[in-house]
């Protein structure tokens, strides 16, 4: 097992700088999801660590060695891709045990390794079929399964579940997350879905743009946000996000006025935008909550919760509230009660995240 460290990471296609000085470090044996929109970098990087696209400028550790100028077949990474890239005339078994063949294994020993990961991966029964005889899920465990007899010491992942339906997506997430704790290699993987990032990451890197916005794990990353793209982009629904001005005693947001947990101290006048979760308000007031009058639009019911569409302050929000069983109690809300500990409050100008105690 080992870790990997990038520090400085830059990446050029000629003038055009589309990763900007990464600096990450991944522990040996931890779970990283790296996450952002399309055309943040987040493959781009992968592929570096990979050894897939050149390093342009900064150094690349694996195992404490530099990777930078190390071909990718030495580098002891295995890499599983969105499109299986499987070989279509070779049975399960046989593309499993390809690159163990290429790298002269004797046959007795790739033969016990190929059943023991496909018991592993439940492909066992499957082991004589071609690709073309599998499901998506199927196919993608053949990849992992791939990947996991060359024993690595870094796993990388690049969007392998994007070619699935919902229910395998859920499926195979969880059996990504049992065969990490399971085989305890350091993983990387890459996703612009932000619900596989918060399911199965040790630790998430936010990315926008070709550089990290935040790091952290995924509970750290939701209840404080680092910016308004961070809050606006992990949580679903995400974040309502509101433009406010700091009063004596809280934050007005057109004619209502917010309580907020912390401290003013002097910025009263100061233009912020304050963010509330969607699971953060109650429709019974509480302790030291905040009562904010709403529009109703829609209720969108989920099942056991619904979804509340509607406008406060001339803004669009969007909040959360148990069922019951029923969305008739919903129908009348006027307004919900937000707890002033769970506010969030940013700078109007930067986006960062506000701390207002000095």
């Amino acid at each position: 097992m080992a870790g990997v460290n990038l520090s400085g990471i830059i990446k050029r296609y000629g003038a055009a700088q589309v990763v900007h000085g990464i600096d990450l470090n991944v522990a040996e044996k931890e779970f990283v999801v790296l996450v952002g929109p399309s055309g943040c970098g987040k493959s781009t990087t992968l592929r570096m660590i990979a050894g897939l696209e050149e390093i342009s400028e900064g150094d690349l550790e694996i195992d404490g060695r530099r990777m930078n100028r190390v071909a990718p077949k030495d580098r002891d990474v295995a890499m599983v891709f969105q499109n299986y890239a499987l070989y279509p005339h070779l049975n399960v078994a046989d593309n499993m045990a390809f690159g163990l063949r290429i790298r002269r294994m004797p046959k007795d020993e790739i033969a016990t390794t190929i059943a023991e990961t496909a018991e592993i991966l439940g492909l066992t029964e499957y082991l004589q079929r071609r690709p073309a005889d599998l499901s998506g899920g199927q196919r993608q465990r053949v990849a992992m399964g791939r990947a996991i007899v060359r024993h690595p010491k870094v796993f990388l992942f690049d969007e392998p579940l994007s070619n699935l339906d919902a229910k395998l997506r859920t499926q195979m997430r969880a059996e990504i997350k049992r065969l990490h704790n399971r085989l305890g290699v350091t993983s990387v993987y890459v996703t612009h879905d932000q619900v596989e990032a918060m399911t199965l990451a040790d630790r998430i890197v936010v990315m926008n743009d070709g550089r990290i916005e935040q790091v952290g794990t995924p509970m750290e990353l939701f209840n404080n946000p680092a910016n308004t793209f961070v809050a606006g982009f992990l949580g679903s629904p995400p974040m309502n996000q509101m433009k406010a001005q700091l009063t004596e005693t809280g934050a007005r947001v057109g004619g209502s006025e917010i309580n907020l947990a912390r401290p003013i101290n002097g910025h009263a006048g100061r233009d912020v935008i304050i963010g509330i979760r969607p699971e953060h308000v109650t429709l019974q007031p509480g302790d030291q909550t905040t009562a904010l009058p709403i529009s109703l639009d829609l209720v969108e019911p989920l099942g056991s919760e619904a979804l509340l569409h509607a406008r406060f302050a001339e803004t669009e929000v969007v909040f959360k509230a148990e069922t019951h069983g029923n969305i008739a109690h919903l129908q009348g809300v006027s307004e919900v009660h937000v707890p002033a500990p769970l506010v969030q409050i940013f700078d109007a100008e930067t986006g960062r995240a506000l701390s207002l105690e000095h």
